[in-house]
Order: structure tokens, then C-alpha cells, then sequence
């Protein structure tokens, strides 16, 4: 694709729910190329079905983007504000736009008034499907003389607004940067309706509209819109100041997101929104780098994108035209990846709001012996793919006492009592004889309990870290004890005895 300049981009999400996995990619995309370009990134919403838009909803949608790092350089803030000349960025606020866009229409003699009622336009439909011709609207008022259309009007009759499609030219090319050119033939376009009798814009029309009076260059959307796209090319070219068609953004239309099943993705398929990925431990950077990879690549080797790659490395003509597999599976090994990279201290915050939610420990506490949390910290970004996995791996070593698993007491403590009451106990006049209690001392010491006790160090190591730790999955045996304390320690030991 050649260099642009001045790109102007949107995402115009409707708040009707959650931010969805494919809402979410087509905002990183637009965010990418926006930033890629030093264009503008602009954050539109839609809300124009009044059930089901909701100010909750709006929140999430912006909590969302905002979690996933997407700064936007117009539209609403989290604390309320709006940012930018271009607004309002709420359709719902912008109504006073649509009249003059509908006039200047009419204007260019590409607009007319129609006044059949529905169960008329109903009847048309069904008869036109009898005859096994096109159910699209027939045209009736478009002929209609002045006298006719006045008479009508003295009649107080309603009527809406429709687009004049061209006769003159046999089809509509979108010339889109994902998928080449796709021409609509012209018959296959209906006259659709631009304004209702009550004077509220038809999605094409009002979304058509702000595209136009915001300024976009690039529409980036996904290819359940593709059908809209040639009835907004030619709403844009009967707004355009010229006849050469040049306020018509590019398009780049991109393909569905499936589940691993090949269906279309959806709740069926378990967590779609953003935020349940969030709450499952998923973090903002590698949810960004997994949904960019959904379509879109760097080259076939490169699988850790970080969110400064994607700014400047992204393009349109390397999204794929094919629908994308989304994979819970290589989502968890990115996640795991952007965890183990972690240094200390950013791995130490990132964990603490979820040992804080479960009352195990507190920003206090770090700083009180952050050397302890030092020590912990690689422990366990080592062998996690979610932070979910923080809390149930550390838990032993903030509570006083602990739950022992009854599948991990069943194998290493109740299949042989009397060995694994002799393995505890040797253990703990091992560690109660230790003066120095560090690390190195602590592993000397017990790794030589197999040979004395002369059994398998399968059987001692795992009665030992089920004692401490209630599991068969903990960090390091040596390290957990060295952690525990001493005190600790030794009450585990002769808890379990």
C-alpha cells in the first residue's frame, strides 16, 4: 500500500454490550494504522438503538480499549470529558447534522421523497418475490411528477427520504485494501432510505454522514458491513463539494473471527469479552499482541508482536482476506511468554491485585520485605500462563494454616503412613538443626534425606512439598521452605506428622 498522510480512522462501536473479541481487533487496527501513519485515531459511538445502548455499556467499551492500551486522540474520556473538534462523538448528540447533509442531497438531485406506506412496500415485496423478481423497492415514487408529490404533501401523507441510485452507471467498484476491488453490480443497489418519516437517520445514511463531516480517510471494518459499503460510496458522492468522487474514504473490510470449532465466534464459544479475558488473567499486552495476530501478521515466524512492533510495523496489505481461528491455547502460551519476560518488580505489581483481592496480601507488605517478594517473584512467572495461577501457587505461603488436596494426600502422604511420618519427621529435625537458614543450606541438607532414609527421592521430595504446601504444585521445594520461614516451616511438618 503507498505512503498516506492526514489519516483519519474511527472505531464506532455500538453499546449494546461488552466490547467483543471482533469489535476489539477492528479498534487495534485502526489504532495501529493510525499511529503507523501519524494519523488521528478517533473513538466514535454509535448509539442510536435506545433499548440497548446504555451508559454501563459505554463505560465498558471504553474500560476496555483504555485496559488494552488503546489511547484515542478524539472522542469521550473515562472521566467524562471529550476530546477533539470534531464532535459530538455520540451519534445519538449529532442530529443536527443530518438535515443539512439530507438538503444538500436533494440539492444535487440525489435524493427523493417517498410515500408508501409499509403495508403497501410489504405487498410490493411479496408480489415481487411471486414473480421470482427482485424484492427490493420498486421505484414508485422516484417517477412520481411535481404535481403528484405536491398533492401528496397537501395530504399530509408521510414519507421518508430515499437515495436516487444512479441509472447511469452499471456498477459500484469498492476499491478495498484488504480484498482488491469488488464491484456491485447497480441493479443489486436499492433505493434505500436515508431518513424516516419521523426524521431519524437510517444507520447508512447517519453513519455515512459523520464519516464525512469527521474527516475519515480509511474506513476499517468488518466484512459484515461489506454489503453497506457501495450505498455509503455513493451517499459520499452525493455529499462530495465535486463531482470526482473525492471525499470517498478507503475501505479495508476484514474477515470474521471463528471459534476452534470453524464457527463464528460467539458466546457459545465461552469468554468474547474483553473484559472476562481480563478477568481470566489474560494480560493487556498479550491480549493486544493475540487479537493483532488474528489476520494480521508481521512475517510467518514472528508470534510476540508488542504493542511499540505493531505501531510501527503494521499494514493493511498483510491482513489476511481468510477468516481468523481464534485459539484459547496459543493465546495462554503468548500470555505465558509476556510473563516470563517480566522483570521482578513489574511481575511483583502485576500480581499483587490479585493476592490484594484475595485478602493474602497487600502494597504494605511489599514494601516491608521486598526483598521476600524478589524472591518469589521468578518462582512463579516461570510456571503460570494466567495470573489467575498466583493466588492458588502462593496462597501456602501467606495463611497460617492449609488445605492439603485430598488427591495430593492420597499419593504422597496416606499411601504409606508410617514411611511418610518417618520422611516428615526427619525432615523436621533436619531444618530445626539448621543455624543458617538460607537457600543453599536448606537444599544440602535435604537433598540428602533420600539416600539416609534410603528411598526414592520421589517419595521424600513429594511428602515433603504436599506438608508445606498442601499441593503436588508449588514453586520449588527448596525455595518454598526457604520462603516459608523456619517457624513455618516446622509447624507444617508437625501439622502433617
Amino acid at each position: 500500500m503507498p505512503e498516506v498522510s492526514s489519516v483519519r480512522v474511527r472505531f464506532a462501536p455500538s453499546p449494546t454490550g461488552t466490547l467483543h473479541l471482533g469489535g476489539a481487533r477492528t479498534a487495534i487496527y485502526n489504532w495501529a494504522f493510525a499511529r503507523k501513519h501519524g494519523g488521528d485515531f478517533i473513538l466514535r459511538i454509535d448509539d442510536t438503538d435506545p433499548e440497548r445502548s446504555t451508559p454501563e455499556n459505554v463505560q465498558q467499551i471504553l474500560d476496555a480499549m483504555t485496559w488494552l492500551g488503546l489511547d484515542w486522540d478524539e472522542g469521550p474520556s473515562l472521566d467524562g470529558s471529550i476530546a477533539g473538534d470534531a464532535g459530538p462523538y455520540f451519534q445519538t448528540q449529532r442530529s443536527s447534522t443530518y438535515q443539512p447533509a439530507l438538503e444538500k442531497m436533494i440539492a444535487n438531485n440525489a435524493a427523493y421523497r417517498c410515500f408508501c406506506s409499509a403495508g403497501e412496500l410489504s405487498a410490493k415485496r411479496d408480489a415481487a418475490r411471486l414473480a421470482g423478481g427482485s424484492s427490493g423497492y420498486d421505484r414508485t415514487c422516484r417517477f412520481l411528477s411535481d404535481d403528484e408529490v405536491k398533492t401528496r404533501i397537501d395530504a399530509d401523507l408521510p414519507f421518508v427520504w430515499r437515495l436516487k441510485v444512479p441509472e447511469v452507471r452499471t456498477s459500484v467498484i469498492v476499491k478495498d485494501l484488504v480484498r482488491g476491488d469488488i464491484e456491485f453490480p447497480i441493479e443489486t443497489i436499492d433505493d434505500l432510505v436515508l431518513m424516516r418519516s419521523d426524521g431519524t437517520p437510517t444507520y447508512n445514511f447517519a453513519s455515512t454522514v459523520d464519516d464525512a463531516t469527521m474527516g475519515i480517510t480509511h474506513i476499517i471494518r468488518g466484512d459484515d458491513h461489506l454489503s453497506n459499503t457501495p450505498k455509503q460510496i455513493l451517499i459520499f458522492e452525493a455529499l462530495a463539494s465535486d463531482d470526482k468522487g473525492g471525499a470517498v474514504p478507503a475501505f479495508a473490510h476484514l474477515s470474521m473471527i471463528y471459534g476452534e470449532d470453524g464457527k463464528k465466534l460467539s458466546k457459545r464459544h465461552g469468554a468474547v469479552g474483553v473484559e472476562e479475558f481480563a478477568e481470566m488473567g489474560f494480560l493487556p499486552d498479550a491480549m493486544l499482541n493475540g487479537l493483532a495476530l488474528l489476520g494480521w501478521s508481521l512475517d510467518a515466524e514472528t508470534t510476540i508482536i508488542t504493542p511499540e512492533m505493531l505501531k510501527a510495523q503494521f499494514s493493511l496489505d498483510r491482513v489476511s482476506k481468510n477468516p481468523a481461528r481464534f485459539d484459547i491455547a496459543k493465546l495462554e502460551h503468548i500470555n505465558s511468554i509476556y510473563i516470563q519476560e517480566m522483570n521482578t518488580e513489574k511481575f511483583v505489581q502485576a500480581m499483587l491485585p490479585w493476592l490484594e483481592e484475595a485478602g493474602l496480601s497487600s502494597s504494605a507488605d511489599v514494601a516491608v520485605r521486598p526483598e521476600w517478594y524478589t524472591e518469589l517473584a521468578p518462582l512463579i512467572s516461570e510456571r503460570i500462563k494466567l495470573m489467575t495461577e498466583v493466588v492458588p501457587m502462593t496462597k501456602f505461603l501467606f495463611v497460617d494454616e492449609i488445605e492439603i488436596d485430598e488427591k495430593a494426600r492420597a499419593k504422597a502422604l496416606d499411601k504409606d503412613p508410617e514411611v511418610t511420618a518417618a520422611v516428615l519427621a526427619a525432615t523436621s529435625s533436619t531444618i530445626e538443626g539448621l543455624d543458617d537458614f538460607s537457600l543453599s543450606s536448606i537444599e544440602a541438607a535435604i537433598k540428602d534425606l533420600p539416600s539416609k532414609l534410603d528411598l526414592k527421592p520421589r517419595v521424600v521430595f513429594q511428602a515433603i512439598r504436599v506438608a508445606i504446601s498442601g499441593s503436588l504444585v508449588s514453586p520449588p521445594l527448596f525455595e518454598s521452605v526457604a520462603l516459608l520461614g523456619k517457624e513455618r516451616a516446622l509447624e507444617r511438618l508437625s501439622s502433617a506428622i
